[in-house]
């Protein structure tokens, strides 16, 4: 199989290109190299996409293609010793070169961040309650200490929480496991960020409540306006969460366009293997990801 040009396919540094004002996330020429070897390959090597308020844009590729680097970039968590280079704005701001200080007050208010195992936001010694109010009143969300806890239960219910005060009141080892992740949803988007970052947030459940998971993250999108930077191995997730898709293979992008039409008819092979091997009743194997293939 050999590539083909798409009609469909744009350069990621203009996807989703909408009227008016900033995009809510633009990544240009991004490249990551961890400290090691000389020689080793960059684990983002020149990445570029762009995200407009509203809009969903999933990252796909195998482990290993550089998916979470980029999204700890964004948040500025990137490894000790690695040097980074390009461009990330969020909002039109510079996110390279600030200071932890500055960058602190970003995530939580105008970046939210779901992880994929939701212990790694939540204090496992703490109430669900009392670590919200602490993020609202951290970020000057709330006017006060009181109007904070008054949030809490509404915040919870809109992460479709059906039982807010008890979960309120519960420590995360109290929770089921998709309660958990939705409290942990609900502490990344209660400041009413412009941006949410969710890195794998689904891998650890169960088929059905992987799905009410996606939905969530849809209606958020939907009911509140913010754009989702959705990361993940998994084409079915990718295809639920809809919009845009960028298909990452050893740290590049080699395909960015609307996900069904990129998952219907990839045009690249790295791309139609990832497809093929997601095939129900196909023979898993690894899709190659040797440094330098098929770029």
């Amino acid at each position: 199989m050999t590539a083909r040009p798409l009609p469909r396919t744009t350069p990621a540094s203009t996807a989703g290109t909408g009227p008016g004002g900033p995009p809510a996330l633009e990544i240009t020429g991004l490249t990551v190299q961890h400290a090691g070897p000389a020689g080793a390959p960059p684990a983002v090597d020149g990445v570029s996409l762009r995200i407009d308020p509203g809009a969903a844009f999933t990252l796909v590729g195998e482990s290993g293609s550089g998916k979470t680097t980029v999204a700890r970039t964004v948040l500025g968590l990137t490894a000790p010793g690695a040097t980074v280079t390009g461009s990330v704005r969020a909002d039109g701001t510079e996110l390279l070169g600030q200071d932890e200080r500055s960058l602190s007050r970003i995530r939580g208010r105008r970046i939210g961040y779901v992880p994929q195992d939701p212990t790694g936001s939540l204090d496992p010694l703490r109430r669900i309650g009392p670590q919200l109010t602490e993020v609202l009143l951290r970020h000057g969300a709330a006017p006060g200490r009181r109007a904070a806890r008054d949030a809490v239960p509404a915040l919870l219910a809109r992460a479709q929480i059906t039982d807010p005060e008890r979960v309120a009141r519960s420590r995360p080892h109290e929770l089921s496991g998709g309660q958990r992740q939705r409290a942990a949803i609900a502490l990344a988007v209660c400041c009413g960020p412009a941006l949410l970052v969710a890195d794998e947030p689904t891998t650890a459940l169960d088929p059905l409540l992987r799905a009410r998971i996606l939905d969530l993250f849809t209606a958020l999108r939907t009911g509140t306006g913010l754009a989702l930077l959705f990361i993940t191995h998994d084409l079915t997730a990718a295809r639920r969460i809809g919009g845009r898709v960028a298909v990452l293979r050893a740290g590049r992008i080699v395909e960015t366009g609307d996900t069904a039409d990129v998952l219907r008819d990839p045009g690249h092979p790295y791309t139609a293997e990832l497809v093929a091997a997601a095939a129900p009743g196909a023979v898993r194997r690894k899709a190659s990801a040797a440094p330098g293939a098929g770029r």
